[in-house]
């Protein structure tokens, strides 16, 4: 793979929670740097930080969607957990590659953890949606 597009934030991506879709946003322009970086042969090691940063950011995005669901309790939280924690695990083992060989940096593993988030976005997020909008229209009648 030569390249890859950037993906901007739509609004097919939204859950309905401000905080949350504020997350998804961020980290999509984290990985537009890091395709931009890619693309500007930037020195490797800044390549492999901005890796880092990702994998930061990702566990503040997962803790607040996590801390959101599981306040409300979400029945599906425990399998939606563990989505989050391999997507980190992932992440982790990309960068100790990275480490050793940042050559390894291709845009088929950039473009690999972006659509995992994507389609974790779509896919696994889009499922509570319906459960927030039912818990919110409940406390708003209490």
């Amino acid at each position: 793979m030569d390249a890859i597009e950037k993906i901007e934030w739509e609004p097919k991506y939204s859950v309905s929670v401000e905080e949350i879709d504020l997350h998804q946003k961020k980290m999509l322009d984290l990985f537009n740097e890091l395709i931009d970086m890619k693309k500007s042969n930037v020195d490797a090691r800044e390549c492999l930080n901005q890796i880092s940063i990702i994998n930061d950011y990702s566990k503040i995005f997962f803790s607040t969607e996590e801390r959101i669901l599981r306040r409300k309790g979400y029945p599906d939280f425990i399998p939606h957990l563990k989505s989050h924690r391999n997507f980190t695990k992932n992440f982790i083992t990309l960068r100790r590659e990275l480490s050793e060989d940042v050559g390894k940096l291709t845009y088929e593993a950039i473009d690999g953890l972006r659509g995992w988030l994507i389609n974790h976005i779509l896919d696994n997020d889009s499922l509570y949606v319906p459960f927030l909008r039912i818990n919110q229209y409940i406390e708003d009648f209490k």
